[in-house]
């Protein structure tokens, strides 16, 4: 699941950081915030993780709604898998690191968006 990443760690600055943790933690809003800001979009560590949080958001809204109309086991399944899988992204973003998450990831770069 992790590559190594190929920005310099010196690249990395903690603001840059900062918004890949709020990034995964509040997608897809954060990712669309950053896009909109021109200081912020063409950093290379933000690029390699705005679109992948913000199709990882999409993707966790439909899943909810789809599991959501499973009574019970449903309501409770969905909503704690996606706290726990963007805790676990967004911490990994704010250590400065550069992973793939499987098939968005390639959809992203197949796109060109990263």
């Amino acid at each position: 699941m992790s590559t190594q990443s190929s920005i310099p760690p010196e690249e990395i600055t903690s603001d840059d950081r900062l918004w890949g943790l709020l990034a995964y933690l509040l997608t897809p809003l954060v990712p669309i915030i950053i896009l909109l800001l021109e200081d912020k979009k063409n950093r290379p560590f933000l690029k390699a993780h705005t679109m992948q949080a913000l199709i990882l958001g999409v993707v966790l809204i439909v899943f909810n709604i789809l599991v959501g109309f499973i009574p019970v086991v449903g309501w409770c399944i969905g909503p704690i898998a996606t706290i726990v899988l963007v805790i676990y992204y967004g911490i990994k973003a704010n250590r400065g690191e550069v992973f793939e998450i499987p098939v968005i990831t390639d959809f992203v770069r197949n796109q060109g968006w990263a």
